[in-house]
């Protein structure tokens, strides 16, 4: 499966510590320069950034059609990440996308990419049995005290959807 991913899912699984769930459900992961650069150029981030660059699974890969990204960013005002992101799931004809943004979300639909943001990697790794529901509960309050903003319809799914697969777990 051939994976995208853009800045925001890389940051709240760090912030979370689960980024190596990436690598445990999808193998590798690519993401385009701007998205690198926003993950690792901040002076104030330096430790996330080395962890960012030693992530083997976690590919680089340049954009070949900058104009689709200026067009993009133009026409739906999004950031050069989410643009390059969405363009880079095109080019290289990837399975996901990986983004949490909503107006990313919606271009990303609009353009028939599969998406799944940070909620739906962490239902996907409890599904696979990589984490547990208390894990995931413990990734939600976490994400809730490093800022993530979660609406209570999405959080109440997560957890409807938790409680039924623990039950036919158990």
């Amino acid at each position: 499966m051939i994976v995208v991913s853009d800045t925001t899912p890389l940051i709240t699984l760090m912030k979370v510590n689960q980024l190596d769930l990436l690598e445990k459900l999808f193998d590798n992961v690519k993401i385009p320069k701007s998205v690198y650069a926003e993950l690792t150029e901040n002076p104030l981030y330096q430790e996330e950034a080395e962890y960012i660059k030693r992530s083997a699974f976690i590919g680089i890969s340049t954009v070949n059609d900058t104009k689709s990204v200026s067009l993009l960013r133009k026409a739906a005002g999004l950031d050069k990440g989410e643009s390059e992101a969405i363009i880079l799931t095109e080019e290289i004809f990837a399975d996901l996308l990986l983004m949490d943004e909503r107006k990313g979300r919606l271009v990303a639909k609009q353009m028939g990419i599969a998406i799944v943001g940070t909620l739906g990697i962490l239902l996907s790794a409890f599904e696979a049995n990589i984490l547990t529901s208390e894990a995931v509960i413990e990734c939600l309050d976490n994400m809730k005290k490093n800022g993530r903003w979660i609406g209570e319809t999405l959080y109440n799914d997560v957890m409807s959807k938790i409680q039924s697969n623990k039950i036919v777990n158990s």
